[in-house]
């Protein structure tokens, strides 16, 4: 890609992809250690009510990711900020792709894993999604730790976005986060 290409691209972040990216962040921030708690009490009411609430907003947050890449496409996204280093520049979009790439494949995992397991994916008890995959044992484990794995890399990705944007915002005092805040938060 030319310089002269990124004179195309918008200057700013449009406003619909701006709360878009902050609803998702709220619901990863949320989805992360329910998942943690959910997994690790024991078998019950709460257990249930907290597996029922993870799969609702996973979906949720496939859906989000969906319009997230539509809208990203459709209105583009601002160049790449001119004060990263080089470094910064290729952590940055490694960074976003692969939270853009497991947002999409999250759910869709969890998802898969439900199904082997025959477990119904009941959307905040107003549908019930069909099952995507054979009730399988084995397929269920391969999902799991699947599931496991993208969770792992999910939480470090996010802890990683968040220091990027607290470095930027606090050691270089530079205009990264504020990109991506609502104008009437100075952004």
């Amino acid at each position: 890609m030319t310089d002269s290409s990124f004179s195309t691209r918008p200057k700013d972040y449009a406003p619909i992809g701006k709360a878009l990216h902050w609803i998702s962040a709220l619901l990863v921030l949320g989805i992360i250690p329910a998942g943690i708690v959910m997994t690790n009490i024991g078998p019950g009411a709460l257990q249930n009510q907290l597996f029922d609430l993870h799969r609702s907003f996973g979906v949720v947050v496939f859906v989000l990711a969906v319009w997230r890449v539509v809208v990203r496409l459709y209105h583009g996204a601002p160049a790449p900020y001119a004060g990263l280093t080089r470094f910064e520049a290729v952590a940055s979009a490694f960074t976003h792709y692969a939270l853009y790439g497991l947002l999409l494949a999250m759910p869709l995992i969890g998802w898969l894993m439900t199904s082997a397991y025959r477990v119904d994916v009941s959307v905040f008890g107003l549908f019930t999604l069909p099952h995507l995959a054979p009730k399988d044992e084995t397929l269920f484990t391969i999902f799991q730790w699947m599931h496991f794995g993208g969770a792992i890399a999910m939480t470090l990705l996010v802890l990683l976005h968040i220091a990027g944007a607290l470095k930027h915002t606090l050691v270089k005092k530079d205009i990264v986060l504020w990109r991506m805040l609502p104008k009437s938060w100075g952004g």
